[in-house]
């Protein structure tokens, strides 16, 4: 199960705000930029930034970072053969398919197997 990318979570308040800094500390633009649920994403050299309020950050602060996966299912065997819990999902996201898992041992991860589309911009 091939692991494409994985992405440092970073929450932040005002995204037009943040976006500068990160863009130059990896010198790199936005790959993807766009909204879910009440919030505003972008991914940006190993970085994803998650922008909201408080609240609507709260029910993802615990989720260490994000996995770009060739297959969602496959990891959803490998969470289930190895004790780990389903916290969300798989869901339909604007990037693809999403799922989220807290490991044996605490680690919780978002794992995204990204449309074709989105897929080539992490190739």
């Amino acid at each position: 199960m091939p692991v494409l990318a994985t992405l440092a979570r970073v929450y932040v308040d005002d995204l037009d705000a943040a976006l500068p800094t990160f863009v130059q500390l990896t010198g790199e633009e936005p790959r993807l930029r766009f909204a879910y649920r009440d919030l505003e994403l972008a991914s940006v050299g190993g970085y994803l930034l998650l922008a909201g309020s408080e609240e609507a950050l709260a029910p993802y602060r615990g989720t260490h970072a994000t996995t770009i996966v060739e297959s969602v299912d496959q990891v959803l065997d490998l969470a289930e053969r190895h004790g780990g819990k389903i916290l969300d999902g798989p869901n339909d996201v604007p990037t693809g398919r999403n799922l989220t898992v807290r490991h044996p041992g605490g680690a919780t991860i978002e794992y995204v197997q990204f449309h074709e589309s989105a897929r080539s911009v992490f190739a």
